[in-house]
């Protein structure tokens, strides 16, 4: 027995109630999508994870982290580390 098929009565007992049949697929359908917005189009949600990053600073992030690399390869070889 589960709330699920019976109900409260409102005495204290509960009350069974019919099992409806329903298309499981309409129950996963939500008014904010697909077919209940105009012309069937998805709505247009924002990612908070996903912030862009802009075009200059990733430039200069690689320009740096190339640089960088650059300097450690040339100082590791020029101290003889890695000879």
């Amino acid at each position: 027995m589960t709330l699920r098929l019976h109900r409260p009565d409102g005495e204290g007992g509960l009350e069974p109630r019919p099992v409806t049949d329903q298309d499981w697929q309409n129950q996963l359908r939500s008014p904010r999508w697909g077919r209940a917005l105009r012309r069937d189009r998805l709505p247009e949600l924002a990612n908070p994870e996903m912030n862009p990053t802009s075009r200059l600073r990733s430039v200069l992030f690689w320009l740096v982290l190339g640089a960088a690399t650059f300097v450690l390869l040339v100082a590791g070889y020029g101290s003889g580390f890695w000879r």
